[in-house]
């Protein structure tokens, strides 16, 4: 009898909810398990300010623990939608430079907030300009676009992504799927969005939350229907990144935070689900 071939998803994790110094993210990271980080903001300082210095130091120190950057994960489109186009376009260009100096191809982005009282459709038009003029800027510079669901955006909702994915048509844009979020705006991941997004998901952001609080949980211990999400990403033959991003002890407006204890918690609980079904993390 043919042994089953072992599906690999590359680990990875947002290195500041584990500390803000990058020495202790990659230390916590590798003993976890993991061969990538997933940056958001080092030293204290987020990405779309981080200098060419701080960049080049950076990815020494990353280098030096033998860990590799999965992705950028930038705050580009989580600001109002009403700001000019060339807001977000000046800032991409600056963690384009950032994604190159740390030698990542991903970057991680949002669909645009909206005033109260201002409907989905009444932004649409401006969301799809502003997106894909960031694809085409991406994909010009030889980059991908990873756009995440976060509550309170245009693309919030499996529709509404899917609507920015077809609308924008870039191969330079593609979904970084995240189960606790979809469960925030009262969605079932798997049930309602899984088979809608699938083409288009290539980064797996494992977090899961509550339905009825939208408290953020270790995975599987809450509504996200992480387990049903990763046999199916296995089942499709998915070998793309798994991010911990696990907001166990606070979240804030540009991300959340952890620390090293509950960050392990959350590794150790997505390492259990990815065993039952099959997956090695590496």
């Amino acid at each position: 009898m043919s042994k089953t071939p072992t599906t690999v998803w590359p680990l990875s994790g947002f290195g500041d909810e584990i500390d803000p110094d990058p020495a202790i993210q990659a230390a916590v990271l590798l003993a976890l398990g993991a061969s990538h980080i997933e940056v958001r903001s080092a030293w204290g300082t987020n990405v779309s300010e981080l200098d060419a210095g701080q960049v080049a130091r950076l990815k020494e120190i990353l280098d030096s623990k033998g860990l590799r950057v999965s992705a950028v994960a930038s705050p580009i489109g989580k600001v109002d939608v009403t700001l000019p186009v060339d807001h977000e376009l000046d800032r991409l260009r600056q963690i384009i430079s950032v994604a190159k100096g740390l030698e990542t191809k991903y970057i991680r982005i949002f669909s645009f907030f909206r005033a109260e009282g201002r409907t989905a459709e009444d932004i649409r038009a401006d969301v799809m300009e502003r997106m894909g003029v960031l694809a085409a800027l991406a994909e010009e510079s030889g980059v991908v676009l990873l756009h995440e669901n976060e509550k309170g955006i245009y693309g919030d909702t499996p529709e509404r992504v899917l609507d920015i994915m077809t609308t924008v048509d870039s191969p330079a844009l593609r979904v970084a799927w995240d189960n606790a979020n979809f469960v925030q705006v009262g969605v079932k991941p798997y049930t309602e969005g899984y088979a809608m997004l699938r083409p288009y998901l290539e980064y797996f952001q494992v977090k899961d939350a509550l339905a009825g609080t939208g408290k953020v949980v270790p995975a599987g211990e809450g509504d996200g229907e992480l387990d049903a999400t990763i046999a199916a990403l296995k089942a499709d033959g998915f070998t793309g990144f798994a991010s911990l991003e696990p907001h166990l002890a606070s979240a804030h407006e540009l991300g959340g935070f952890s620390g090293p204890v509950a960050f392990g918690v959350a590794a150790r609980a997505f390492a259990a689900l990815a065993v039952k079904n099959g997956v090695e993390l590496s």
